[in-house]
């Protein structure tokens, strides 16, 4: 690929410069060629993203800071400054899903292939802290409890597992099978259950902490469904527990298109329909339900009534001068 402009100019010339520096000749395969190699070469920039869905993207709400993965690449993106930090995935595995630890200090990851790990990063650092191995073909999942005291983290449908680590001593303190296809997990706010949720699939796993804190082994996860009635039969691609005055409800989409509500008794409180095609991911705070849709659209809904708010605008297109639009709909 040539590069136009003055930029793609500059870009080509330090290319041609490093491959005539005799330092890094390509005639020999050895050690001490990787190694030279290693030493002029450095990572700038990513371009591109491999997350396969909102379960591998995350912010960190004190910071602003954004993790999503580019193969076995950690890319960490200050948005406002459009600057990079990267965190190298040693395995060389793939980085399937990833989230922030509450504090912003920390990120897991997980990964796919044989004898996948779940590892935990200090953001300031980019170094490994944690490296925890238990699943078998491939991690789904990860999410810190608020009390940041576990992770869970979810396998891929023929893992069939779901584990709780107390990750700072890397052990399992709870674990036990799921047979649906998961793809997301969301916290309690007192770290006392969490759901997750997939194919046909919304449950509830309690934790006992008076056994994980005390018992040596892991103990059985203890699993409950949630009582979906006539929606029992959607995939549900996102979930999230309430916070504030509805932090016993659980809110999730299905990608047909429908907010459901869950109350404390894991009963189907009230649906809506979000009006789109599909539905993609979502997000919860005290006041507001944020959904994303298809065609780019972010519809807000009340989490007191499930009542719709709006539809946030579309954000204008790459290139364009919003200072000559004179009209709304210009911009999406």
């Amino acid at each position: 690929m040539s590069g136009d402009g003055a930029g793609g100019g500059a870009i080509s010339r330090r290319i041609k410069n490093l491959l005539r520096s005799p330092s890094i000749k390509l005639r020999g395969r050895g050690r001490a060629t990787r190694h030279q190699l290693g030493d002029k070469v450095t990572l700038e920039k990513v371009l591109g993203i491999t997350a396969p869905g909102n379960r591998a993207l995350s912010c960190d709400p004190k910071s602003g800071l954004l993790a999503y993965p580019a193969g076995c690449v950690v890319v960490l993106l200050h948005p406002r400054k459009n600057k990079q930090r990267h965190i190298f995935n040693a395995s060389r595995k793939t980085i399937t899903t990833l989230a922030f630890s509450p504090d912003g200090k920390h990120v897991v990851t997980g990964e796919s292939g044989h004898m996948p790990a779940v590892r935990v990063w200090e953001v300031p650092s980019g170094v490994q802290v944690a490296s925890l191995q238990e699943h078998k073909y491939g991690v789904a999942c990860v999410a810190f409890s608020p009390n940041m005291k576990y992770i869970v983290s979810v396998g891929y449908q023929h893992d069939m597992l779901v584990h709780v680590w107390n990750w700072k001593k890397g052990v399992v303190v709870a674990a036990n099978k799921v047979s649906s296809k998961v793809t997301a997990v969301s916290f309690s706010h007192d770290s006392s259950y969490f759901v997750t949720a997939g194919n046909r699939h919304v449950k509830f796993w309690y934790l006992d902490h008076s056994r994980t804190s005390k018992v040596s082994a892991a103990v059985p996860l203890l699993g409950r469904s949630g009582l979906l009635g006539e929606l029992k039969n959607n995939f549900f691609c996102d979930v999230a527990c309430g916070r504030g005055p509805q932090a016993s409800s659980t809110f999730c989409i299905s990608t047909s298109g429908l907010l459901v509500q869950l109350d404390q008794r894991r009963m189907l409180h009230k649906w809506v329909e979000l009006r789109a095609s599909q539905a993609t991911c979502l997000c919860v705070t005290e006041e507001l339900i944020f959904c994303g849709c298809s065609d780019g659209a972010v519809r807000a809904f009340s989490p007191h009534t499930l009542h719709f708010l709006c539809t946030l605008p579309r954000p204008h297109f790459l290139g364009a001068d919003i200072a000559t639009m004179t009209d709304a709909r210009q911009e999406g």
